[in-house]
C-alpha cells in the first residue's frame, strides 16, 4: 500500500509540474496597453467607432476588417444594460477573439488568446451605459480580421422605455 501511495503521490507531483509550461497567457494590458486606455468618441448623444476602430488597431495593427465568419448573438433592446448577455463564436482557424463595444468610456471589453484545441464560441454578460454598437474581431491565422456588429438599444432603468 505504501508503495502505491508514494507512486500516485510522485505521478501526480510530476504532472502538476507539467502543467504551468504547457499554459500560456499574453497579459494585452501589459503588452499593449494602448487597447486599454483607447476612449470612445461621442458625436453628440451618439457614440462613434472611432474610439472601437482605434483600439482594434492598436491591438492588431489593422483595422481593415471582413465582415465575415463571425456570429454574433445579442438582443435588439436590453432592458438591463448592467448585463447585456452577448453570445459569439467563430469557425475560422484563429489566433485570438477580442469584443469591443462603443457605449461605455473604453472601446476593449476582453481579448481571448486561442489555439488549434479551442472551442470558439463565448458567452458572456457585458454592461453598456447606453445605446450602442458591440463589435467581435477574429484575427484568423491567414492574417485576417473576421468581424460580426450589433447595434442595440439600452433602456434606462430596466423598464424597455
Amino acid at each position: 500500500m505504501e508503495r502505491r501511495n508514494f507512486l500516485n503521490l510522485t505521478l501526480g507531483a510530476l504532472a502538476l509540474a507539467a502543467v504551468p509550461a504547457s499554459v500560456q497567457a499574453e497579459d494585452f494590458r501589459k503588452s499593449k496597453p494602448a487597447v486599454w486606455t483607447t476612449k470612445n468618441v461621442m458625436n453628440g448623444d451618439k457614440a462613434t467607432q472611432e474610439g472601437v476602430m482605434s483600439a482594434i488597431k492598436a491591438l492588431y495593427g489593422s483595422d481593415s476588417l471582413t465582415m465575415e465568419g463571425v456570429t454574433l448573438n445579442a438582443p435588439k433592446v436590453a432592458s438591463n444594460g448592467g448585463a447585456i448577455p452577448v453570445d459569439f463564436s467563430t469557425d475560422k482557424d484563429v489566433k485570438s477573439i477580442a469584443l469591443f463595444q462603443n457605449a461605455n468610456p473604453e472601446s476593449a471589453v476582453m481579448v481571448v488568446d486561442v489555439n488549434k484545441y479551442s472551442v470558439n464560441k463565448y458567452s458572456i454578460k457585458i454592461k453598456m451605459a447606453g445605446n450602442g454598437t458591440i463589435t467581435v474581431v477574429a484575427q484568423g491565422n491567414d492574417g485576417k480580421l473576421y468581424a460580426a456588429q450589433k447595434t442595440l438599444d439600452v433602456a434606462l432603468g430596466g423598464c424597455e422605455g
